[in-house]
């Protein structure tokens, strides 16, 4: 049972991919780490030898230790970045319990360096519909939170990756990673290669493809999230602030394929009976 100073990877397992998930940092050893070079989706890979160089910068945030057994490194963290005034807990069991439990994991080898602020650097064709959002709100969630965007022009973005170090992503170029395969849109492909499969990710992605390739029928949500993504990309000029706007359409849909898809919405009223509710009036 989760504590204030634990949480359980039930608990735990339920924030992810939400935009109020805990910091999630990786304290495990390297020879730990490479029996297993997964991590709990969204983390990033810290030394616990360096806590007292990096912890004062999580100082106010709410923050989730791991290791890989949930035992005196993530604890000790976590009581370190107390000490900075960070609201912190370990996971209790590690990166093993979570790994034994079959919940989704990323796979490391798939991030892209980051730079020395720790981020990601990822770049793309300016002015984004529907995967050029999905797939920053799939990183921002799952990947790497502090990721960066760059929007380009679409001659350019190869280009710019190259100079700047920076990923590009949903581009048609032939031998392009990060893009389109075959009936799969580039979310779909970032689902599968990062490790997240899981049922709510697997019902977006479905949402997500429907809309970004003319497929309404894969998904009756599909029709509905292309007139919202039309009609952001109407609303800003600025792409950067587009994507802002558009993640909470993101968050909203991931919550409802999360725990809601069986839920209705009727007017007026009804009884458990299925017979409409009529209010009376005085006469």
């Amino acid at each position: 049972m989760s504590s204030t100073t634990s949480i359980s990877i039930e608990r735990l397992s339920k924030l992810i991919g939400r935009p109020d998930c805990p910091v999630l940092i990786d304290v495990c050893t390297e020879p730990d780490f490479a029996c297993d070079p997964r991590l709990v989706p969204g983390s990033v890979r810290r030394q616990h030898s360096d806590v007292e160089a990096w912890g004062p910068g999580h100082a106010g945030q709410d923050v989730v230790v791991i290791c890989q057994k949930g035992l005196k490194l993530s604890e000790g963290v976590a009581g370190w970045l107390r000490r900075f005034g960070a609201r912190a807990r370990h996971l209790e069991g590690g990166a093993l319990a979570w790994a034994e439990a079959r919940l989704p994991m990323l796979v490391s080898e798939r991030v892209p360096d980051r730079r020395p602020d720790g981020s990601t650097l990822w770049v793309t064709r300016a002015r984004p519909k529907i995967d050029r959002i999905a797939c920053p709100w799939l990183i921002r969630r799952f990947v790497d939170r502090s990721a960066t965007f760059l929007f380009v022009s679409p001659s350019q973005v190869s280009g710019v990756a190259e100079r700047f170090g920076a990923t590009s992503f949903d581009m048609p170029d032939e031998g392009a990673f990060w893009t389109h395969r075959g009936d799969a849109c580039t979310f779909d492909v970032m689902v599968s290669e990062f490790g997240l499969s899981s049922a709510p990710l697997e019902r977006l992605a479905a949402i997500v493809r429907g809309a970004d390739t003319g497929r309404p029928d894969l998904a009756p949500e599909a029709a509905g999230l292309l007139a919202m993504s039309l009609g952001l990309s109407r609303m800003y000029d600025d792409d950067l602030r587009q994507v802002e706007a558009g993640l909470p359409i993101y968050d909203a849909l991931y919550r409802w394929c999360s725990d809601a898809t069986n839920e209705t919405h009727d007017w007026p009223t009804r009884t458990p009976h299925g017979k409409a509710l009529v209010r009376q009036t005085a006469s």
